[in-house]
């Protein structure tokens, strides 16, 4: 099996590791992935990583198995096409990328992260990069369009014009460059992401959830709202998850986590 998970606590690694591909994706492995993830959304798991083994983040689809494909084996695939109305979509073709979890993931990226890859690893909350590593629309050079939420999350991560630059001549964009214009949080040093990943969602994991949730639930679902429309929903969504407010104010009254010390919590 191309994924598996390692459980710790509250966190789950989920592991992509198909290195005969660089980790590359064909059916099998997105299935396999959105099973993972399946299980980790309904789990009491508090924080997910996804990480590539081997030093390859992901490299894509598998063009291989693409150029192998015939008229019979293409009619045994799953239908990816968006069903109409307001019935959940089926998977992306790189697995999760249409999946909508209920808590946060975090990409530890080794190497490459490109063409698909690139968009699985915007799919997730928060990105850690090796030095080294490195994304880039690489699919560009094959008349492959991005079709794993690349057009939408790219975007909203960094700004239509550089989003249209990066997509567009599908150059390599360094880890250094993507901390720079905000395509991930951290860089690390180069064989050290999963760790660095865990220790954050870790953290994370430390804080009472139903408020650290919530604050998630209306970044993400606030994006296009109106200044207003987007006010109301932090409200709603704050009042939902203001269950420990009390407690928590009345253990920084008696003297915990003042000038933000974040020890004990």
């Amino acid at each position: 099996m191309s994924v598996s998970i390692e459980k710790s606590d509250d966190i789950w690694t989920i592991i992509h590791d198909r290195p005969e591909a660089r980790n590359a994706m064909d059916p099998e492995s997105a299935d396999a992935l959105v099973a993972a993830f399946e299980e980790f959304d309904k789990s009491a798991a508090k924080v997910g990583v996804l990480w590539g083994a081997g030093g390859t983040f992901c490299a894509g689809f598998d063009l291989k198995y693409a150029a192998t494909a015939t008229p019979a084996n293409r009619a045994e695939r799953p239908d990816l096409s968006f069903p109409l109305g307001s019935a959940a979509p089926p998977r992306g073709p790189l697995g999760p990328t249409r999946m909508e979890l209920s808590k946060p993931v975090i990409g530890a990226i080794e190497g490459p992260a490109v063409a698909g890859g690139m968009e699985l690893a915007m799919w997730c909350d928060i990105r850690v990069m090796a030095e080294d590593a490195y994304m880039g629309v690489y699919c560009r050079r094959w008349g492959i369009p991005l079709m794993d939420g690349g057009t939408v999350r790219l975007p909203r991560l960094i700004g239509q014009g550089k989003a249209l630059e990066i997509t567009l001549t599908g150059r390599k964009v360094s880890a250094e460059e993507c901390y720079a214009i905000g395509l991930c949080e951290k860089v690390e040093p180069t064989g050290t992401t999963r760790q660095a990943a865990e220790v954050m969602a870790r953290e994370i994991a430390r804080f009472p959830q139903d408020a650290m949730l919530a604050d998630r639930r209306t970044i993400i679902e606030g994006q296009g709202l109106s200044v207003r429309d987007a006010l109301k929903l932090e409200w709603a969504n704050g009042s939902h998850g203001n269950k420990n407010s009390a407690a928590g104010a009345a253990r920084f009254a008696s003297g915990v986590g003042r000038h933000g010390d974040f020890t004990k919590i």
